[in-house]
């Protein structure tokens, strides 16, 4: 491709903090719960990008015609690609497109199409904008896109309170917080040079067991579970540790490996000692160490989605004070869903009809500030890995 903005290209990023920062020249956009891509187009050339250089194009054929419709001939976008369902982003169905079966994805995108919301513009024809305020580029990128059902460009807001108030109103609908920025911010690749406030909670949970750092030395990850009627339930894992502490949890578990599988609720899952392969990457195997029951971890989390941490989360104290019977799913705190119609339009795929075909209506727009305005069955430790999980394509901002 003969772009000014040629790929590979890093997104820009953001830093967590934990309020949504104020101060002039700042703008904020929602933070879609998305896979990260970088769409480049000159002329019939489209390729999709994703922060970690896998190419995304060939998964996702629907995005790609709609990207044909509604950019302009030589430009490269950066956004987010979303699956929208009546109750709001499903990050679940996103994962399934990454499928090597060209039969399954195009079966995915009829019946569960994805979206693209564009939130940057990079390049416009023969010019580079990398080095142009993101005010400006904000300008040229609401003019250069042709808004259709399924490609957007994403809200952006100059008031803090709007800004809390999607922060606040919209997490049911699947978004991950908020992103600001400074409104004369050139684009800075791999740099965190934006701010990201993301929901976050904790829960109590029993630790079943562990695996492995992939060096070998200490532990990985901690398997977490929940009781629920029928007894203890996967909810994932927590992860993330430094080398020392990885050191220190593996004597913490030591006395609890003793007798382990004595009376283990996953004991069954325990299988061949060499692992299974993950579903998710076929290079990593599942090998784990089971502990007993006894002891509770605090951790904290951003999402549930089907009874379990949509992504890893991070262990914050053990709790020897804690019951382990009291670890229950009543604890976890499921957000109701929200009408994304509420932040601007979408198209709400609709059940098919008696052709079989998927009939996608618009919804209304429902007064919020302009969107242009500027200023099977899953085995404990069956996690999607953070590095799989799409968050590197996910990370938006």
């Amino acid at each position: 491709m003969n772009l000014p903005v040629r790929p590979p290209v890093r997104p820009m990023l953001a830093r967590a903090v934990r309020e949504v920062p104020r101060g002039a020249g700042l703008v904020y956009e929602p933070k879609w719960d998305g896979f990260r891509c970088v769409v480049f187009r000159d002329g019939a050339g489209i390729e999709l990008g994703s922060r970690n250089d896998r190419p995304l194009t060939r998964y996702f054929p629907e995005v790609v015609e709609l990207l044909a419709a509604g950019l302009p001939d030589r430009c490269v976008v950066d956004g987010e690609i979303v699956v929208v369902t009546p109750d709001g982003l499903d990050f679940g169905l996103l994962q399934l497109r990454l499928h090597p079966a060209a039969s399954r994805v195009r079966r995915l995108a009829a019946e569960t199409p994805a979206s693209f919301v564009a939130f940057d513009l990079l390049a416009l024809a023969d010019r580079s904008l990398l080095d142009v305020p993101f005010g400006r580029r904000r300008e040229l990128l609401v003019e250069a896109v042709t808004e259709l059902p399924g490609l957007y460009v994403t809200p952006c807001t100059d008031d803090p309170d709007v800004a809390q108030d999607w922060f606040t109103r919209f997490e049911g609908a699947g978004f991950d917080g908020v992103v600001a920025k400074d409104v004369d911010l050139p684009y800075q690749q791999d740099k965190r040079v934006m701010w990201k406030v993301k929901h976050e909670r904790t829960a109590e949970c029993v630790v079943a067991g562990f695996r492995w750092h992939k060096d070998g030395e200490g532990v990985g990850s901690l398997m977490l579970g929940l009781f629920d009627d029928v007894g203890l339930r996967s909810v994932g894992v927590a992860s993330s540790f430094s080398a020392a502490r990885r050191v220190e949890l593996l004597a913490e578990l030591a006395p609890l490996r003793e007798n382990a599988l004595d009376g283990h609720p996953w004991a069954d899952w325990v299988g061949d000692p060499t692992g299974a392969p993950s579903r998710w990457n076929p290079d990593k195997t599942l090998t784990w160490e089971p502990v007993r029951t006894e002891l509770v971890a605090e951790v904290r989390y951003e999402h549930v989605h089907d009874h379990r941490f949509r992504h890893t989360a991070r262990l914050v104290r053990f709790r020897p004070d804690r019951d382990p019977a009291s670890c229950t799913f009543a604890q976890l705190e499921e957000v109701a869903p929200a009408e994304l119609a509420a932040i601007f339009a979408v198209p709400v795929p609709s059940a098919p009809n008696p052709s079989g075909e998927h009939d996608d209506r618009r919804v209304e727009h429902r007064g919020e500030p302009d969107p242009q305005q500027v200023g099977h069955e899953q085995q404990p430790g069956d996690e999607v890995p953070a590095d799989e999980q799409g968050e590197q394509q996910r990370d938006h901002h």
